[in-house]
């Protein structure tokens, strides 16, 4: 599996992660699993320190410290919320502009919820010929989302809680929609992406900002219903 590596240096690696690839190891895997720190461990020769969260089916930009002391600078950065994190989505529905505030669950099969903000714009909308159910001629857009905290699933949880759904979403979303979508654009992923990361360098105090291209997917859905 290639990973692209949009920075390194002595003191950290900034790489796009690919879809479907977990961050690290975790107790439900087989052994013999691929996760993101172990092959970047790989690539570098350097045991990999992991300092932020991005789901599995996320895709996107991912910083990872080279020692132990980098990691804790940039955990307490993350900690701190001094760390811009920007995603690009694709919902259902027009959203328009404003900011989710609800709180959301902190992990699977939990009823325990924490505070949760999350931030969005509408960048674009297309009005689609899928119908069921009471909705008709369903839109979808592509939103730019800023989290200011970082809770588990927090962008699909706001999302879906707001009839927002993120499309190939299996896990909150709307399944039927998901199903027509693959069905008809034959583009199985969850259209989610960290697009963009700015930190502070930990080692050099630089600001530090790295983009990662949208994946062709996104464009390819809208283009679909654009016909």
């Amino acid at each position: 599996m290639e990973i692209p590596i949009l920075y390194q240096d002595e003191h950290l690696i900034v790489v796009e992660k690919p879809i479907d690839l977990p961050v690290h190891k975790n107790d439900f895997m087989p052994n013999d699993a691929a996760y993101l720190t172990k092959l970047v461990g790989d690539i570098t020769g350097k045991w990999i320190y992991n300092v932020h969260r991005l789901d599995s089916k996320t895709s996107g930009v991912i910083v990872l410290a080279l020692s132990s002391e980098m990691a804790k600078e940039l955990t307490l950065q993350f900690e701190r919320k001094e760390v811009q994190k920007t995603y690009i989505a694709l919902v259902q529905g027009n959203p328009g502009t404003g900011t989710f505030d609800q709180k959301v669950l902190v992990k699977k099969k939990s009823k325990f919820k924490k505070p949760a903000v999350t931030h969005y714009k509408t960048l674009e909308t297309v009005e689609t010929n899928i119908s069921y159910k009471e909705k008709e001629n369903v839109a979808l857009s592509l939103v730019e989302v800023k989290p200011e905290t970082g809770r588990w699933h927090q962008l699909r949880q706001h999302f879906a809680k707001n009839q927002f759904d993120i499309v190939g979403d299996t896990h909150h979303g709307d399944f039927t929609l998901n199903k027509i979508i693959l069905a008809d654009t034959d583009v199985r992923r969850l259209f989610l992406h960290a697009q963009k990361l700015e930190f502070v360098h930990p080692a050099e105090g630089t600001k530090m900002v790295f983009e990662s291209k949208l994946p062709d997917e996104f464009q390819k859905v809208m283009e679909y219903y654009k016909k």
